[in-house]
């Protein structure tokens, strides 16, 4: 691994929760003017799959070699024997179909801010899974920080329980976007070795095309039902941004960044969402910020401080063989 690899892994991270810090409160507003949660993700995928299969071909027809699509997509595999085409399968449906739909849904259901606040949930599920599934160690300092994390969470959650205005948080999306954490860091700590594997575009390509074909026969029909001649164009850009760069651009950069940095870290990137998402639904008046809120976000931000400067195994691993030394 060369030595700006890290630095590009962390760029990439805090690019991609950028754009979706933006996309909380962008796709709220297109799914209050036109579409529903599940059109949404319908869009999603499919929108995906077909950005990911048009940019391989693209780069087949110009007999691009594999050195070249490893220069953008990193470490590079094309040939999928099946047993791993079936694994995308199943990498789909918790890295895809579970996490995009229960977010979706939930930013449907609730505000920009809440569901962009509630992603700072992944780390306390990653560092769990993480554990249990690749022995990752849990030291004080990372299980301070993911319990200071979980308070934020839990002060965001009751602050929506009790809250008369809907721009404050509604309970069910709360609960729908935390049920999509926990399915991405299923994926995180399931699917690690897979994705380290292949290229970005032959892991997001299989994982999109999997998900399309899953999530698609069940939201047909509701598909069809929206009145489109109806829909405004704002709703169209906006849905426009989210295919793009919220899932096509933003799952580039995840996957550049999974390849080279442990679960834990990846999922404290969670924390730049709130930022963004924050500052855009209050500017709009798409959502309001009360103090409690602002506890949370003071909790979480403190919590991935902590998990970050928390080490991993291989580094305690470096420690104890420069120690015997």
């Amino acid at each position: 691994m060369n030595n700006s690899a890290p630095l590009k892994a962390h760029l990439s991270m805090f690019t991609a929760c950028a754009i979706w810090g933006l996309m909380s409160p962008l796709g709220k507003d297109a799914m209050t003017h036109g579409i529903d949660g599940i059109t949404m993700v319908s869009f999603r995928v499919m929108g995906g799959a077909l950005l990911f299969w048009f940019t391989s071909l693209f780069f087949m027809l110009r007999g691009r070699r594999t050195a070249d699509i490893a220069e953008v997509g990193g470490q590079c595999s094309t040939a999928v024997p099946l047993r791993d085409k079936l694994l995308f399968a199943l990498a789909a449906v918790f890295g895809l179909v579970c996490n995009q739909c229960g977010f979706t849904i939930g930013l449907s259901l609730t505000s920009p801010v809440n569901a962009s606040i509630v992603t700072t949930s992944l780390p306390i599920f990653a560092m769990i899974l993480s554990f249990l599934i690749l022995r990752e160690p849990v030291t004080w300092l990372k299980f301070g920080g993911v319990a200071i994390g979980c308070v934020g969470a839990v002060t965001l959650v009751l602050t929506s329980v009790h809250a008369a205005d809907s721009r404050v948080g509604d309970i069910r999306g709360d609960l729908f976007v935390l049920g999509a954490q926990l399915s991405y860091a299923l994926f995180l700590s399931l699917f690690n070795k897979l994705v380290r594997r292949y290229d970005i575009f032959t892991v997001n390509r299989w994982m999109f095309l999997w998900a399309t074909v899953i999530i698609w026969p069940f939201a047909i029909w509701h598909v069809a039902a929206v009145d489109w001649a109806s829909v405004p164009l704002r709703t169209w850009l906006e849905t426009a941004y989210v295919v793009f760069f919220g899932t096509f651009v933003g799952y580039i950069l995840i996957v550049n960044a999974q390849k080279v940095l442990r679960p834990t870290v990846v999922s404290t990137y969670n924390y730049v969402q709130p930022a963004v998402a924050v500052t855009v639904s209050v500017l709009t008046g798409i959502g309001v910020f009360k103090p409690t809120q602002a506890l949370a976000v003071l909790l979480v931000f403190t919590g991935v401080w902590m998990v970050t400067k928390s080490k991993s195994k291989n580094d305690i691993t470096l420690a104890r063989t420069r120690t015997r030394v």
